[in-house]
Protein backbone atom coordinates (compact mmCIF):
# COMPACT_ATOMS: atom_id res chain seq x y z
CA UNK A 1 0.00 0.00 0.00
CA UNK A 2 1.21 3.57 -0.53
CA UNK A 3 2.99 5.08 2.38
CA UNK A 4 3.98 8.45 1.04
CA UNK A 5 2.05 11.27 2.69
CA UNK A 6 0.59 13.91 0.41
CA UNK A 7 2.32 16.79 2.08
CA UNK A 8 5.51 16.17 0.06
CA UNK A 9 7.91 16.54 3.00
CA UNK A 10 11.55 17.34 2.46
CA UNK A 11 13.54 14.31 1.35
CA UNK A 12 10.52 12.41 0.00
CA UNK A 13 11.58 12.87 -3.63
CA UNK A 14 8.12 14.11 -4.58
CA UNK A 15 7.33 17.26 -6.51
CA UNK A 16 5.13 19.65 -4.51
CA UNK A 17 1.65 19.89 -5.99
CA UNK A 18 1.10 23.20 -7.81
CA UNK A 19 -1.31 25.67 -6.28
CA UNK A 20 -4.55 26.10 -8.19
CA UNK A 21 -6.32 29.37 -8.92
CA UNK A 22 -9.70 30.13 -7.37
CA UNK A 23 -11.31 29.68 -10.80
CA UNK A 24 -9.80 26.21 -11.14
CA UNK A 25 -10.98 25.23 -7.65
CA UNK A 26 -14.42 26.65 -8.45
CA UNK A 27 -14.91 24.56 -11.59
CA UNK A 28 -13.43 21.47 -9.92
CA UNK A 29 -16.15 21.63 -7.23
CA UNK A 30 -19.03 23.07 -9.25
CA UNK A 31 -20.75 19.70 -9.62
CA UNK A 32 -21.36 19.72 -5.89
CA UNK A 33 -23.83 22.57 -6.45
CA UNK A 34 -25.99 20.13 -8.40
CA UNK A 35 -25.53 17.33 -5.86
CA UNK A 36 -26.66 19.56 -3.02
CA UNK A 37 -29.53 20.98 -5.08
CA UNK A 38 -30.85 17.43 -5.25
CA UNK A 39 -30.10 16.74 -1.58
CA UNK A 40 -31.97 19.91 -0.55
CA UNK A 41 -35.07 18.83 -2.45
CA UNK A 42 -34.87 15.39 -0.86
CA UNK A 43 -34.17 16.64 2.66
CA UNK A 44 -36.86 19.30 2.61
CA UNK A 45 -39.60 17.36 0.83
CA UNK A 46 -39.14 13.58 1.04
CA UNK A 47 -40.88 13.35 4.41
CA UNK A 48 -43.95 15.24 3.23
CA UNK A 49 -44.07 13.24 -0.01
CA UNK A 50 -43.99 9.99 1.98
CA UNK A 51 -46.58 11.41 4.41
CA UNK A 52 -48.84 12.26 1.46
CA UNK A 53 -48.48 8.64 0.30
CA UNK A 54 -49.74 7.46 3.71
CA UNK A 55 -46.69 7.16 6.01
CA UNK A 56 -47.21 7.88 9.73
CA UNK A 57 -44.79 10.31 11.37
CA UNK A 58 -43.19 7.62 13.55
CA UNK A 59 -42.59 5.53 10.40
CA UNK A 60 -40.54 8.20 8.67
CA UNK A 61 -37.14 7.24 10.17
CA UNK A 62 -37.58 3.67 8.92
CA UNK A 63 -38.11 4.92 5.36
CA UNK A 64 -35.15 7.28 5.63
CA UNK A 65 -32.88 4.58 7.04
CA UNK A 66 -32.54 2.96 3.63
CA UNK A 67 -30.64 5.99 2.35
CA UNK A 68 -27.69 5.82 4.79
CA UNK A 69 -27.59 2.05 4.41
CA UNK A 70 -27.05 2.55 0.70
CA UNK A 71 -24.39 5.16 1.41
CA UNK A 72 -22.57 2.82 3.76
CA UNK A 73 -22.34 0.22 1.00
CA UNK A 74 -21.88 2.44 -2.05
CA UNK A 75 -19.30 5.02 -0.96
CA UNK A 76 -16.46 2.65 0.07
CA UNK A 77 -16.93 0.67 -3.14
CA UNK A 78 -16.88 3.81 -5.30
CA UNK A 79 -13.87 5.10 -3.38
CA UNK A 80 -12.05 1.77 -3.79
CA UNK A 81 -12.53 1.66 -7.55
CA UNK A 82 -11.99 5.37 -8.17
CA UNK A 83 -8.52 4.97 -6.62
CA UNK A 84 -7.82 2.40 -9.34
CA UNK A 85 -9.50 4.02 -12.37
CA UNK A 86 -8.08 5.95 -15.27
CA UNK A 87 -9.71 6.33 -18.69
CA UNK A 88 -10.46 9.04 -21.23
CA UNK A 89 -13.00 10.65 -18.92
CA UNK A 90 -10.63 10.66 -15.95
CA UNK A 91 -10.19 9.07 -12.55
CA UNK A 92 -13.03 10.39 -10.37
CA UNK A 93 -15.16 11.92 -13.14
CA UNK A 94 -16.68 8.69 -14.53
CA UNK A 95 -18.27 7.98 -11.18
CA UNK A 96 -19.88 11.30 -10.50
CA UNK A 97 -21.10 11.45 -14.11
CA UNK A 98 -22.83 8.09 -13.72
CA UNK A 99 -24.24 9.20 -10.36
CA UNK A 100 -25.66 12.36 -11.94
CA UNK A 101 -27.55 10.42 -14.59
CA UNK A 102 -29.07 8.02 -12.05
CA UNK A 103 -29.85 10.81 -9.57
CA UNK A 104 -31.64 12.90 -12.16
CA UNK A 105 -33.81 9.93 -13.13
CA UNK A 106 -34.72 9.30 -9.46
CA UNK A 107 -35.63 12.97 -8.94
CA UNK A 108 -38.10 12.74 -11.82
CA UNK A 109 -39.67 9.46 -10.70
CA UNK A 110 -40.06 10.06 -6.92
CA UNK A 111 -42.98 12.55 -7.05
CA UNK A 112 -44.67 10.35 -9.67
CA UNK A 113 -44.60 7.15 -7.62
CA UNK A 114 -48.41 7.06 -7.50
CA UNK A 115 -48.48 6.42 -11.26
CA UNK A 116 -47.85 2.73 -10.59
CA UNK A 117 -49.92 2.51 -7.39
CA UNK A 118 -52.29 0.06 -9.07
CA UNK A 119 -49.47 -2.49 -9.00
CA UNK A 120 -47.46 -1.50 -5.90
CA UNK A 121 -48.55 0.94 -3.16
CA UNK A 122 -47.24 4.45 -3.87
CA UNK A 123 -45.66 4.58 -0.41
CA UNK A 124 -43.38 1.67 -1.17
CA UNK A 125 -42.50 2.94 -4.63
CA UNK A 126 -41.71 6.33 -3.06
CA UNK A 127 -39.54 4.73 -0.40
CA UNK A 128 -37.72 2.77 -3.11
CA UNK A 129 -37.12 5.95 -5.08
CA UNK A 130 -35.66 7.60 -1.97
CA UNK A 131 -33.31 4.63 -1.68
CA UNK A 132 -32.25 4.78 -5.33
CA UNK A 133 -31.93 8.56 -5.18
CA UNK A 134 -29.62 8.49 -2.19
CA UNK A 135 -27.51 5.67 -3.60
CA UNK A 136 -27.10 7.71 -6.79
CA UNK A 137 -26.29 10.86 -4.80
CA UNK A 138 -23.54 8.91 -3.04
CA UNK A 139 -22.09 7.69 -6.34
CA UNK A 140 -21.95 11.30 -7.53
CA UNK A 141 -20.74 12.83 -4.27
CA UNK A 142 -18.01 10.56 -2.94
CA UNK A 143 -15.39 11.21 -5.67
CA UNK A 144 -15.61 15.00 -5.17
CA UNK A 145 -14.01 14.82 -1.72
CA UNK A 146 -11.16 12.72 -3.11
CA UNK A 147 -10.79 15.00 -6.14
CA UNK A 148 -10.11 18.03 -3.93
CA UNK A 149 -7.58 16.06 -1.89
CA UNK A 150 -5.99 14.72 -5.12
CA UNK A 151 -5.40 18.12 -6.64
CA UNK A 152 -4.72 20.54 -3.79
CA UNK A 153 -1.67 20.87 -1.54
CA UNK A 154 -2.20 20.89 2.24
CA UNK A 155 -1.99 24.67 2.37
CA UNK A 156 -4.98 25.06 -0.01
CA UNK A 157 -7.24 22.34 1.31
CA UNK A 158 -9.09 24.48 3.81
CA UNK A 159 -9.84 26.96 1.02
CA UNK A 160 -10.69 24.15 -1.40
CA UNK A 161 -13.21 22.51 0.88
CA UNK A 162 -14.56 25.95 1.83
CA UNK A 163 -15.28 26.79 -1.82
CA UNK A 164 -16.86 23.38 -2.20
CA UNK A 165 -19.06 24.12 0.82
CA UNK A 166 -19.95 27.54 -0.63
CA UNK A 167 -21.19 25.86 -3.82
CA UNK A 168 -23.03 23.27 -1.74
CA UNK A 169 -24.73 26.15 0.08
CA UNK A 170 -25.75 27.91 -3.13
CA UNK A 171 -27.27 24.73 -4.54
CA UNK A 172 -29.04 23.96 -1.29
CA UNK A 173 -30.46 27.48 -0.94
CA UNK A 174 -32.04 27.41 -4.38
CA UNK A 175 -33.20 23.82 -3.97
CA UNK A 176 -34.76 24.55 -0.59
CA UNK A 177 -36.51 27.72 -1.74
CA UNK A 178 -37.74 26.34 -5.06
CA UNK A 179 -40.99 24.65 -3.88
CA UNK A 180 -42.10 27.82 -2.07
CA UNK A 181 -41.11 29.99 -5.04
CA UNK A 182 -43.17 27.87 -7.41
CA UNK A 183 -46.13 27.96 -5.01
CA UNK A 184 -46.00 31.75 -4.93
CA UNK A 185 -45.97 31.84 -8.72
CA UNK A 186 -49.09 29.90 -9.53
CA UNK A 187 -48.18 26.23 -9.04
CA UNK A 188 -50.80 24.36 -7.04
CA UNK A 189 -50.18 23.18 -3.48
CA UNK A 190 -53.16 20.83 -3.58
CA UNK A 191 -52.25 17.14 -3.61
CA UNK A 192 -54.01 15.95 -6.75
CA UNK A 193 -54.36 12.45 -8.14
CA UNK A 194 -50.59 11.92 -7.87
CA UNK A 195 -50.68 12.66 -4.13
CA UNK A 196 -47.96 15.29 -4.63
CA UNK A 197 -48.62 18.99 -5.21
CA UNK A 198 -47.53 20.55 -8.52
CA UNK A 199 -45.06 22.91 -6.85
CA UNK A 200 -43.18 19.89 -5.45
CA UNK A 201 -43.28 17.84 -8.64
CA UNK A 202 -41.94 20.62 -10.86
CA UNK A 203 -39.27 21.52 -8.29
CA UNK A 204 -37.98 17.95 -8.60
CA UNK A 205 -37.98 18.16 -12.42
CA UNK A 206 -35.93 21.37 -12.30
CA UNK A 207 -33.62 19.75 -9.73
CA UNK A 208 -32.93 16.86 -12.10
CA UNK A 209 -31.83 19.27 -14.86
CA UNK A 210 -29.66 21.34 -12.52
CA UNK A 211 -28.04 18.21 -11.06
CA UNK A 212 -26.77 16.81 -14.33
CA UNK A 213 -25.92 20.25 -15.75
CA UNK A 214 -23.67 21.14 -12.80
CA UNK A 215 -21.87 17.79 -12.99
CA UNK A 216 -21.20 18.29 -16.70
CA UNK A 217 -19.55 21.66 -15.97
CA UNK A 218 -17.06 19.94 -13.68
CA UNK A 219 -16.50 17.15 -16.20
CA UNK A 220 -15.74 19.55 -19.06
CA UNK A 221 -13.96 22.41 -17.24
CA UNK A 222 -11.74 20.73 -14.65
CA UNK A 223 -8.72 18.47 -14.98
CA UNK A 224 -7.34 15.45 -13.23
CA UNK A 225 -3.69 14.47 -13.14
CA UNK A 226 -2.94 11.48 -15.42
CA UNK A 227 -1.22 8.52 -13.69
CA UNK A 228 2.40 9.49 -14.47
CA UNK A 229 1.94 13.06 -13.28
CA UNK A 230 -0.11 11.94 -10.27
CA UNK A 231 2.80 9.72 -9.14
CA UNK A 232 5.17 12.70 -9.25
CA UNK A 233 3.06 14.42 -6.58
CA UNK A 234 1.85 11.43 -4.54
CA UNK A 235 4.30 8.59 -5.08
CA UNK A 236 3.75 5.18 -6.61
CA UNK A 237 1.17 2.66 -5.52
CA UNK A 238 2.55 -0.86 -5.39
CA UNK A 239 1.21 -3.39 -7.89
CA UNK A 240 -0.42 -5.58 -5.23
CA UNK A 241 -2.46 -2.67 -3.92
CA UNK A 242 -3.59 -1.76 -7.43
CA UNK A 243 -4.89 -5.28 -8.05
CA UNK A 244 -6.51 -5.75 -4.64
CA UNK A 245 -10.19 -6.68 -4.74
CA UNK A 246 -13.06 -5.48 -2.58
CA UNK A 247 -11.64 -7.46 0.34
CA UNK A 248 -9.03 -4.72 0.66
CA UNK A 249 -11.78 -2.43 1.98
CA UNK A 250 -11.92 -4.46 5.20
CA UNK A 251 -8.13 -4.35 5.57
CA UNK A 252 -8.11 -0.60 5.05
CA UNK A 253 -10.94 -0.24 7.56
CA UNK A 254 -8.90 -2.06 10.21
CA UNK A 255 -5.89 0.20 9.49
CA UNK A 256 -7.72 3.53 9.48
CA UNK A 257 -5.63 6.44 10.80
CA UNK A 258 -5.97 7.56 14.41
CA UNK A 259 -7.43 10.89 13.28
CA UNK A 260 -10.23 9.13 11.41
CA UNK A 261 -11.18 7.03 14.44
CA UNK A 262 -11.37 10.14 16.61
CA UNK A 263 -13.36 12.07 14.03
CA UNK A 264 -15.77 9.14 13.94
CA UNK A 265 -17.21 10.15 17.32
CA UNK A 266 -17.59 13.76 16.19
CA UNK A 267 -19.37 12.62 13.04
CA UNK A 268 -21.67 10.29 15.00
CA UNK A 269 -22.99 13.11 17.18
CA UNK A 270 -23.20 15.54 14.23
CA UNK A 271 -25.05 13.29 11.80
CA UNK A 272 -27.41 11.81 14.40
CA UNK A 273 -28.50 15.40 15.00
CA UNK A 274 -28.78 16.23 11.29
CA UNK A 275 -30.86 13.13 10.58
CA UNK A 276 -33.34 14.09 13.30
CA UNK A 277 -33.54 17.61 11.90
CA UNK A 278 -34.24 16.46 8.33
CA UNK A 279 -36.77 13.81 9.30
CA UNK A 280 -38.73 15.53 12.06
CA UNK A 281 -38.55 19.31 11.54
CA UNK A 282 -41.57 19.53 9.23
CA UNK A 283 -43.82 17.66 11.66
CA UNK A 284 -42.25 19.37 14.68
CA UNK A 285 -42.99 22.81 13.23
CA UNK A 286 -46.45 21.80 11.99
CA UNK A 287 -47.53 20.49 15.40
CA UNK A 288 -45.49 22.55 17.89
CA UNK A 289 -45.48 25.93 16.10
CA UNK A 290 -48.55 25.85 13.84
CA UNK A 291 -50.65 23.75 16.24
CA UNK A 292 -51.75 21.26 13.59
CA UNK A 293 -52.72 17.65 14.15
CA UNK A 294 -50.57 14.80 12.80
CA UNK A 295 -53.63 13.81 10.76
CA UNK A 296 -53.41 17.03 8.71
CA UNK A 297 -50.56 15.73 6.52
CA UNK A 298 -52.48 16.19 3.23
CA UNK A 299 -53.87 19.64 4.08
CA UNK A 300 -52.89 23.00 2.61
CA UNK A 301 -52.00 24.17 6.14
CA UNK A 302 -49.54 21.30 6.48
CA UNK A 303 -48.05 22.17 3.08
CA UNK A 304 -47.66 25.76 4.26
CA UNK A 305 -45.76 24.50 7.30
CA UNK A 306 -43.65 22.36 4.96
CA UNK A 307 -42.88 25.39 2.80
CA UNK A 308 -41.84 27.31 5.93
CA UNK A 309 -39.45 24.52 6.86
CA UNK A 310 -38.12 24.24 3.31
CA UNK A 311 -37.45 27.99 3.26
CA UNK A 312 -35.82 27.79 6.69
CA UNK A 313 -33.59 25.03 5.37
CA UNK A 314 -32.74 27.43 2.56
CA UNK A 315 -31.72 29.96 5.20
CA UNK A 316 -29.29 27.61 6.91
CA UNK A 317 -27.81 26.73 3.55
CA UNK A 318 -27.46 30.41 2.62
CA UNK A 319 -25.71 31.08 5.93
CA UNK A 320 -23.51 28.05 5.29
CA UNK A 321 -22.56 29.31 1.82
CA UNK A 322 -21.38 32.66 3.18
CA UNK A 323 -19.84 31.27 6.34
CA UNK A 324 -17.86 28.69 4.36
CA UNK A 325 -15.85 31.50 2.78
CA UNK A 326 -15.00 32.76 6.28
CA UNK A 327 -13.88 29.38 7.63
CA UNK A 328 -10.27 29.60 6.39
CA UNK A 329 -9.83 32.87 8.30
CA UNK A 330 -11.59 31.53 11.41
CA UNK A 331 -9.46 28.38 11.27
CA UNK A 332 -6.37 30.55 11.05
CA UNK A 333 -7.19 32.16 14.42
CA UNK A 334 -8.98 29.35 16.26
CA UNK A 335 -7.31 26.40 14.57
CA UNK A 336 -9.17 23.80 12.54
CA UNK A 337 -10.55 22.04 15.62
CA UNK A 338 -11.50 25.29 17.34
CA UNK A 339 -13.35 26.54 14.27
CA UNK A 340 -15.28 23.30 14.00
CA UNK A 341 -16.13 23.24 17.72
CA UNK A 342 -17.42 26.83 17.61
CA UNK A 343 -19.58 26.09 14.58
CA UNK A 344 -21.05 22.89 16.02
CA UNK A 345 -21.93 24.66 19.28
CA UNK A 346 -23.80 27.33 17.31
CA UNK A 347 -25.75 24.60 15.52
CA UNK A 348 -26.68 22.88 18.76
CA UNK A 349 -28.02 26.08 20.29
CA UNK A 350 -29.95 26.83 17.09
CA UNK A 351 -31.72 23.47 17.17
CA UNK A 352 -32.60 23.71 20.85
CA UNK A 353 -34.04 27.19 20.31
CA UNK A 354 -36.77 25.77 18.01
CA UNK A 355 -38.55 24.47 21.12
CA UNK A 356 -39.14 28.03 22.28
CA UNK A 357 -40.53 29.35 18.96
CA UNK A 358 -44.18 30.38 18.70
CA UNK A 359 -43.94 32.56 15.59
CA UNK A 360 -42.98 30.56 12.43
CA UNK A 361 -40.92 33.54 11.20
CA UNK A 362 -38.53 33.04 14.11
CA UNK A 363 -37.45 29.70 12.67
CA UNK A 364 -35.15 31.67 10.38
CA UNK A 365 -33.05 32.81 13.34
CA UNK A 366 -32.69 29.27 14.67
CA UNK A 367 -31.39 28.20 11.29
CA UNK A 368 -28.54 30.72 11.41
CA UNK A 369 -26.77 28.60 14.03
CA UNK A 370 -27.54 25.44 12.06
CA UNK A 371 -26.00 27.08 8.99
CA UNK A 372 -22.71 27.67 10.82
CA UNK A 373 -22.62 24.03 11.87
CA UNK A 374 -23.58 22.75 8.40
CA UNK A 375 -20.82 24.71 6.67
CA UNK A 376 -18.26 23.34 9.07
CA UNK A 377 -19.57 19.76 8.95
CA UNK A 378 -19.22 19.77 5.18
CA UNK A 379 -15.65 20.99 5.19
CA UNK A 380 -13.61 20.89 8.41
CA UNK A 381 -13.73 17.11 9.09
CA UNK A 382 -12.45 16.50 5.56
CA UNK A 383 -9.74 19.13 5.91
CA UNK A 384 -8.58 17.51 9.15
CA UNK A 385 -8.90 13.99 7.74
CA UNK A 386 -7.16 14.55 4.40
CA UNK A 387 -3.85 15.39 6.08
CA UNK A 388 -3.70 11.95 7.72
CA UNK A 389 -4.50 9.73 4.71
CA UNK A 390 -1.88 8.13 2.41
CA UNK A 391 -2.27 9.60 -1.08
CA UNK A 392 -3.08 6.36 -2.90
CA UNK A 393 -5.89 5.66 -0.44
CA UNK A 394 -7.74 8.97 -0.63
CA UNK A 395 -10.77 7.53 -2.40
CA UNK A 396 -11.22 4.46 -0.24
CA UNK A 397 -10.67 6.29 3.05
CA UNK A 398 -13.04 9.08 2.07
CA UNK A 399 -15.55 6.33 1.33
CA UNK A 400 -14.90 4.51 4.60
CA UNK A 401 -15.23 7.82 6.44
CA UNK A 402 -18.83 7.81 5.20
CA UNK A 403 -19.46 4.97 7.69
CA UNK A 404 -19.34 7.59 10.41
CA UNK A 405 -22.01 9.57 8.57
CA UNK A 406 -24.34 6.68 7.76
CA UNK A 407 -24.07 4.71 11.03
CA UNK A 408 -25.60 7.43 13.25
CA UNK A 409 -28.40 7.88 10.73
CA UNK A 410 -29.09 4.15 10.79
CA UNK A 411 -29.14 4.11 14.60
CA UNK A 412 -31.49 7.09 14.56
CA UNK A 413 -33.64 5.49 11.88
CA UNK A 414 -34.05 2.32 13.94
CA UNK A 415 -34.66 4.03 17.28
CA UNK A 416 -35.86 7.53 16.40
CA UNK A 417 -39.45 6.74 15.47
CA UNK A 418 -39.93 4.46 18.49
CA UNK A 419 -38.55 7.17 20.78
CA UNK A 420 -40.88 9.82 19.33
CA UNK A 421 -43.92 7.56 19.62
CA UNK A 422 -43.32 5.99 23.04
CA UNK A 423 -41.03 8.36 24.95
CA UNK A 424 -42.06 11.70 23.46
CA UNK A 425 -45.76 10.78 23.20
CA UNK A 426 -45.82 11.48 19.47
CA UNK A 427 -44.28 14.98 19.81
CA UNK A 428 -41.38 15.25 17.32
CA UNK A 429 -40.22 18.61 18.75
CA UNK A 430 -38.34 16.70 21.44
CA UNK A 431 -36.35 14.85 18.76
CA UNK A 432 -35.16 18.28 17.60
CA UNK A 433 -34.14 19.25 21.14
CA UNK A 434 -32.17 16.00 21.51
CA UNK A 435 -30.50 16.75 18.17
CA UNK A 436 -29.33 20.08 19.60
CA UNK A 437 -27.73 18.41 22.60
CA UNK A 438 -25.99 15.88 20.35
CA UNK A 439 -24.56 18.74 18.29
CA UNK A 440 -23.11 20.23 21.50
CA UNK A 441 -21.54 16.84 22.29
CA UNK A 442 -19.89 16.90 18.86
CA UNK A 443 -18.46 20.35 19.61
CA UNK A 444 -16.77 19.04 22.75
CA UNK A 445 -15.46 15.81 21.22
CA UNK A 446 -13.73 17.51 18.26
CA UNK A 447 -11.36 19.27 20.65
CA UNK A 448 -9.71 15.90 21.39
CA UNK A 449 -8.96 14.99 17.74
CA UNK A 450 -5.34 14.68 16.56
CA UNK A 451 -4.87 16.97 13.52
CA UNK A 452 -1.73 15.72 11.75
CA UNK A 453 -2.05 18.04 8.75
CA UNK A 454 -2.20 21.16 10.91
CA UNK A 455 0.89 20.05 12.80
CA UNK A 456 2.72 19.45 9.51
CA UNK A 457 1.84 22.92 8.18
CA UNK A 458 3.10 24.54 11.39
CA UNK A 459 6.32 22.55 11.17
CA UNK A 460 6.86 23.69 7.58
CA UNK A 461 6.68 27.30 8.75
Amino acid sequence: MPVTPNASPAGSGLIPKPRLSLVQIFFMSFGFLGVQFGFALQNGNASRILRSFGADVEQLPMFWIVAPLMGMVVQPIIGHYSDRTWNRVGRRKPYFLLGAILSSAALVFLPNSAAVSSVIPALWIGAGMVMIMDASFNVAMEPFRALVADNLPDTQRTSGFAIQTFLIGVGAVVGSELPGFLARNGFSQEAGASGVADNIRYAFYIGAAVFIGAILITVFFSKEYPPAEYEQYHGKTDAAAEKAGLGAIFKDFSRMPKTMRQLGLVQFFSWFALFSMWVFTTDAVATHVYGLSPDDARSVAYNNAGNTVSSAFGTYNLVAAVYALCLPLIAKFLGRKGAHAFSLAAGGLGLISIYFIKDPAMLTYSMVGVGLAWASILSMPYVILSGSIPAGKLGIYMGIFNFFITLPQIVNGVAGGWIVKHLYNGQPIYAIVLAGFFMLCAAVSVLFVYDAGSIRIKAAK
